[in-house]
């Protein structure tokens, strides 16, 4: 499907993630629709041409409007994206689901699992609509720091569906010279990959915070890696996944990049301030503090080990000191270097 065929997309959360495909897709020449939550802030984004909070000096092409109608947001969309907090991904679907053609795709870009049932988003998605859209539903993830690719800096990432053809028109829509999009029919550890790797982004920045070296951050976003990799397999994953961009990709730019708000929380910890001040001072959401819980129970719950993650629950909500959890960690018993990993494997 080539882009001229599109009438409308429409971008629903005016996060910066979201904002940022908003202006993306617009300057491509598409007609983009971006949905705020209030008459008020809709009036503000429109008559500044900016959304100042989130993308400051970054103005809106002629192709962008802002509205809080979501009936005007969805009229005539080709393409639907969510980009809103992983908490809020179910009620924001509540909302636009009576707004929705059979044909639209659609597409979440929010990271996270819900913290009540422990789902992804694709399956948030699927229970609050009528099955004859769930061929319809895309994920997106990968390594998108939103400052630098609405910069223009070169970018890549992954629609997954379950629907190949879905996944072709959404990567059709998406692609752009400096931001390249990959296929790929792995649902579940796309998901699980964007998801789980702000946990281990927390942790990379209180290792970053106490002062640790490079060698300390390598094995420990490596082994942050394998704790993905087990719960991805245990779910029904492809470990394969996890070696690609929405994997190692994420997992890299995630916990090194000053950028990460995930990294920024762990750092801040480390510096010895409340968690619950960090958040409060915060522009956007730290995905992995609620998803840290999440993971924690689907890890008991699928009989799989996480060390690093259930450090990281300790030191977040019950009080257990760095350097005592980075003790602990080292100090556990010695095993293959692939446990866990490979079951799964064909």
């Amino acid at each position: 499907m080539k882009s001229a065929e599109v009438t409308k997309i429409a971008v629903i959360g005016t996060t910066r993630w979201g904002t940022t495909l908003a202006v993306l897709l617009a300057s491509k020449g598409l007609e983009v629709s971006l949905w705020a939550r209030t008459e008020e802030e809709a009036r503000r984004l429109s008559s500044a041409r900016q959304n100042a909070d989130f993308l400051p000096g970054v103005l809106f092409p002629d192709g962008l409007s802002v509205t809080s109608s979501m009936a005007d947001a969805l009229r005539g969309a080709t393409l639907v994206i969510l980009a809103v907090p992983s908490q809020r991904m179910r009620a924001n679907v509540e909302l636009l689901k009576g707004h929705l053609r059979e044909s639209t795709l659609i597409l979440s870009a929010a990271k996270g699992l819900e913290l009540s049932t422990l789902k992804r988003m694709s399956c948030v998605i699927a229970d609050e609509l009528d099955p004859c859209f769930h061929l319809s539903i895309c994920v997106l993830s990968g390594p998108n720091l939103s400052k630098e690719i609405v910069a223009g800096q070169p970018a890549a990432s992954v629609v997954a569906s379950n629907n190949l053809a879905a996944a072709q028109r959404a990567q059709a829509l998406l692609m752009m010279p400096n931001f390249r999009v990959y296929t790929n029919s792995d649902v579940i550890g796309v998901e699980l990959g964007g998801a789980l790797k702000n946990i281990v982004a927390l942790g990379a920045g209180m290792g970053d915070g106490l002062g640790y070296g490079d060698n300390a951050k390598a094995a420990f976003i490596i082994r942050g890696l394998a704790e993905i990799t087990r719960l991805g397999v245990a779910a029904g994953a492809n470990p394969l996944t996890f070696a690609g961009l929405a994997g190692a990709g994420d997992l890299i730019a995630t916990c090194y990049s000053p950028l990460s708000r995930n990294r920024f929380v762990g750092e801040q910890l480390a510096k010895g301030r409340p968690l619950r001040e960090i958040l409060a001072s915060m522009e956007g959401v730290a995905e992995g503090v609620d998803t840290t819980k999440a993971a924690l129970q689907m890890a008991q719950e699928l009989g799989v080990e996480m060390p690093i993650t259930g450090r990281t629950h300790k030191v977040l909500f019950e009080g257990l000191d760095l350097r005592q959890a980075v003790a602990e960690l080292m100090g556990r018993r010695a095993k293959p270097e692939m446990a866990g990993m490979g079951e799964k494997m064909s």
